[in-house]
Parts: C-alpha cells; structure tokens; sequence
C-alpha cells in the first residue's frame, strides 16, 4: 500500500520534543517530506536524522516562531527544498499554570506570545502558498483547555479558547479555496511542556494522561482525510478519567 502522504510536505512547529516531535515521526512514516522548526538546533538535528534514517526526508529552521521572520524562513525553505507546501501544523505552546492574581504580565505575554501570536504567523504567511494552490491543511495543536474552563489556568485557556475560534473563522474562510483548517484538542499528555510552570516530573508520571504519540495519531488521521471530507475538530481524553 502507497504511503498516504507521499510527496507532501509537512511544517511542524515547536517540533523538538513532545506532540511535535511525534506527529513530524507519524507524518514523516506515511511519506510526507519534514520541515521542524524550534528553537534547540541539537534536538531538530537528531529528528531530522531519525527522519531521514528511516527514508524520509527533513530540513531544519532554527528560530523563535513568535519572530515573523522565523516563520517566513520556515516556508521559503519548504517551498525551495519540496516545492510546496501542504500541511502547516502549528503545534508550538507554552502553558503556565497560575490562578489570576499571581499570573504577571510577564507570564500573560509569553503565553499569547508564543501560544496566539505564532499561530497567527505562520498561517498567514503559508496560507497565501495554499491559496495559490488550491489546496492545504492547516490545524491548530489547542487543548481541552480550549473547549472548557479550568481554574487556576484562565491565561492559558484564553490562548487555547483563541486557536480553536481562529480554527472556526479559517474553516470558513478558506474552504472555499480547497484549504481545511482543523483543531487538535488533547487533555493532558505526557510530555516536558509546562514542567516548572505548574507541572512536575512526578505528576507527569502519575497522571495516567495521553501519549505524545496519541496526539500525533489524531494530526496523522486529519491530514489523511479524502479531498471530499475535512475534521474540523478532535477532542481527545485518556481512557484514565474519572467518571462522573
């Protein structure tokens, strides 16, 4: 059977650890070309060797996506290595977990920043590509944090709640130029994100929460859908959780 991505070509953001680490794995294996982009070049380097170890191909761009120019790179150099580019998964986040009066500014900006901004920014500059086209996939890497409340992360979830209505708006707004836009939104996973800001080893450990490479499968089934059928939204919990 024909790897169902052959000859696409995938940007993947914040892809040195974690949910993008393995969605670029899981996209990579059904043939689709690699661009990672984060800021730890040692991390990008040993994925790009696994990648092309394993048959694929990846190129690299070392940057901060909430920098314009970081996200401009990322898809010149898809276009000049593969000649297009079909899938943008804009998976870089941030979470730090604070009820509001001892979230400060400081920590407002970075999530927004980091979270909102670079989303913004790399869609904006690959959709123009995808117009010109006509076709492409875009999803959003949200949270549940996106879909309900949860106290003690009002910050984060206003980031989260951003991606899933810029998600919606884009649906409508470019599936009439045969582009589907779609949002990812896990519970907790296992992964380093927010270790320090609200999370710890242990907790990771004990949680009983989704693997990366759960998520990663939900990013893989969204950009192997038929030309005819888009998933707007996936919602995803561990089979851990508490009843009620």
């Amino acid at each position: 059977m024909a790897a169902r991505l052959q000859g696409k070509t995938a940007l993947i953001t914040g892809a040195s650890a974690g949910i993008g680490r393995a969605s670029a794995l899981a996209l990579a294996g059904e043939g689709a070309n690699i661009v990672i982009t984060a800021r730890r070049a040692e991390r990008l380097q040993e994925l790009a060797a696994k990648i092309v170890a394993l048959g694929g191909k990846a190129e690299i761009v070392v940057g901060d996506v909430r920098e314009e120019a970081t996200a401009k790179a990322c898809v010149a150099r898809a276009i000049e290595a593969f000649g297009a580019l079909d899938i943008l998964v804009n998976n870089t986040g941030i979470g730090i977990y604070k009820n509001l009066a001892d979230t400060t500014l400081a920590d407002y900006e970075a999530m927004f920043d980091t979270n909102v901004r670079s989303t913004f920014l790399f869609t904006r500059h690959a959709v123009p590509h995808m117009i010109e086209r006509k076709q492409g996939t875009i999803l959003m890497i949200s949270s549940m944090a996106g879909v309900y409340g949860f106290a003690g992360e009002s910050v984060y979830c206003g980031t989260k709640f951003a991606q899933v209505g810029m998600a919606q708006a884009l649906d409508k707004e470019l599936r009439p130029h045969g582009i589907k836009v779609g949002a990812i939104c896990p519970g907790g996973v296992k992964t380093e994100f927010a270790l320090g800001t609200g999370r710890t080893e242990a907790i990771v450990e004990k949680s009983g929460w989704l693997e990366a490479e759960d998520v990663a499968g939900a990013v893989l089934l969204a950009c192997t859908q038929s030309p005819g059928a888009r998933i707007i939204e996936i919602q995803m919990r561990t089979m851990n959780e508490a009843l009620c």
